[in-house]
């Protein structure tokens, strides 16, 4: 008993001494990291359970019976010109090919809801059998979804749907990321990068969009509640559609108010080039940047050992390839899940080539190559 009383004297003297240090980490990012490898956390936009991918599957049979209905689809994007939509668009008309099925158009509508809409009262003009989607606006642009939806056509969304939409009613399936649970994983990164403690920035996408508003809450929620040395001492939205632009002034804000902000949240990579952007007039380049989604401009900025850090990825291609599925499904009148979703994907320097080819299924570009130190 004394032997135990005196360690404890020694312990609170220590303490009294030194100042109380709570351990850097109070909770263990590799474990965290791990465990998300193999679980989805996101619930569907209408609180659906995630379906497993692997789980969404055609028979011979099945795809002998879609190739010969002669079907087409179109693809109508929020807006294109980046690897998201690249890759998603790739895979789309691989598999669309596989199953005998025509892709008569694909659009870009600039992140711009009635550009969408006009988008998609172009396309049913050539009558698609399908279409796969994602909304710029779940509101403005149900009206347009709901005549497609009323002319027979299949509808498969990425990501978003419309408003007031119900699966197996008005719409085949929604195909997503683990986009709560990249926003859980691109916290623990964060917290990894910064040992557990510091000041942060957050620049987040202001609108009423699901994924981003998922990834948004995943990240917040999990530095606030798990890592309370972590700060999160100011945050500014942004609405596009030029989404690095908006990005760069909104990082500027935050590092002009806060010179001590050690590292900046970017809720998917083309912000995240803005931040850089902004970084760099600075003059701080020693900024820490963690983001959403795997692009080339913050992938060679990664693989150079600059401020991109780590980021939590989409698997675009990946879902690109379920949502053509789920359409074949459709046509041969196959029961489908109302929401499917993929895992986490975290990126690091150490990483970056090999998770590149396995979130594209291509090796990683030159660029990027040429950029690893």
């Amino acid at each position: 008993m004394n032997k135990r009383i005196m360690l404890g004297g020694v312990a609170a003297l220590a303490i009294f001494i030194t100042g109380f240090a709570a351990p850097a980490f109070a909770t263990d990012p590799d474990a965290a990291l791990k465990d998300l490898a193999t679980k989805v956390m996101s619930k569907g936009p209408n609180g659906e359970d995630p379906a497993n991918p692997a789980d969404i599957k055609l028979t011979d049979d099945e795809l002998a019976k879609v190739k010969a209905m002669n079907a087409t689809a179109a693809l109508v994007f929020h807006y294109g010109g980046n690897d998201w939509s690249q890759a998603q668009e790739n895979a789309l008309k691989a598999q669309f090919e596989a199953e005998g099925i025509k892709v008569i158009a694909v659009t870009d509508a600039g992140f711009k809801p009635e550009k969408q809409v006009a988008d998609i009262e172009t396309v049913l003009a050539q009558k698609p059998s399908i279409i796969v989607s994602i909304p710029t606006d779940g509101v403005a642009t149900a009206s347009a979804y709901k005549a497609a939806a009323d002319k027979g056509v299949k509808l498969v969304f990425m990501d978003n749907i419309p408003k007031g939409f119900v699966a197996g009613k008005d719409y085949v399936s929604s195909v997503s990321a683990d986009n709560y649970g990249n926003g859980v994983a691109s916290a623990h990164l964060m917290a990894k990068q910064l040992g557990g403690k510091g000041k942060i920035g957050i620049v987040f996408h202001a609108a009423d969009f699901f994924v981003t508003k998922q990834r948004y809450d995943g990240f917040k929620k999990t530095i606030t509640e798990q890592y309370p040395d972590i700060k999160i001492i100011d945050e500014q939205g942004i609405g596009g559609p030029d989404f690095a632009g908006d990005a760069e002034k909104a990082a500027g804000a935050i590092l002009t108010a806060h010179p001590d902000v050690q590292a900046i949240w970017a809720v998917w990579d083309v912000p995240a080039e803005g931040v850089m952007a902004a970084a760099r007039a600075a003059g701080r380049t020693d900024l820490k940047i963690v983001n959403m989604d795997l692009g080339e401009n913050v992938a060679i900025e990664m693989a150079k050992g600059g401020m991109v850090k780590a980021l939590a990825s989409q698997r675009p291609y990946d879902a690109g390839i379920v949502e053509a599925k789920l359409a074949a499904y459709a046509l041969l009148g196959k029961p489908a899940p109302a929401y499917v979703a993929l895992p986490a994907g975290p990126v690091t320097k150490d990483s970056l080539l090999d998770m590149w080819k396995e979130i594209y299924h291509s090796e990683a570009t030159d660029k990027i190559k040429s950029s690893m130190k």
